[in-house]
């Protein structure tokens, strides 16, 4: 995938559709950054999303606003938790969001360490 083919250029959101044991799907509009045709969501280790990704690692993507509202197609994935890359991750993800992200990682420090989850198209 090249920089023009794209299709989370100049997004702030994607909406994460995860799935639980039984194929239900959770949508969860989450911030992420992109880096060598991947595509990587900082979060908590003790967040639904990772307990559904380490048990179904089929996920879809959409572009969609700060509340979930989808903005453009889904597309069909996998993600899996890495542990490389993820202190380079956390600080691409604090520069893109600044201020927004230090105070979300007030708000979400009763909910684990920090995981790093990466998707590929």
């Amino acid at each position: 995938m090249n920089v023009e083919n794209f299709p989370f250029e100049n997004a702030s959101y994607i909406n994460l559709e995860t799935y639980r044991k039984n194929k239900q799907g959770v949508r969860t509009p989450v911030w992420f950054v992109s880096k060598n045709d991947n595509i990587y969501v900082v979060t908590r280790e003790n967040t639904g999303k990772v307990k559904r990704i380490r048990n179904n690692n089929e996920v879809k993507i959409a572009k969609c606003d700060f509340r979930g509202k989808v903005k453009g197609p889904w597309i069909t994935a996998r993600a899996h938790i890495i542990e490389q890359e993820s202190k380079e991750i956390l600080e691409l993800r604090n520069k893109k969001y600044g201020f927004k992200a230090k105070l979300a990682n007030l708000f979400t420090l009763t909910k684990g360490n920090y995981v790093v989850i990466a998707i590929q198209i």
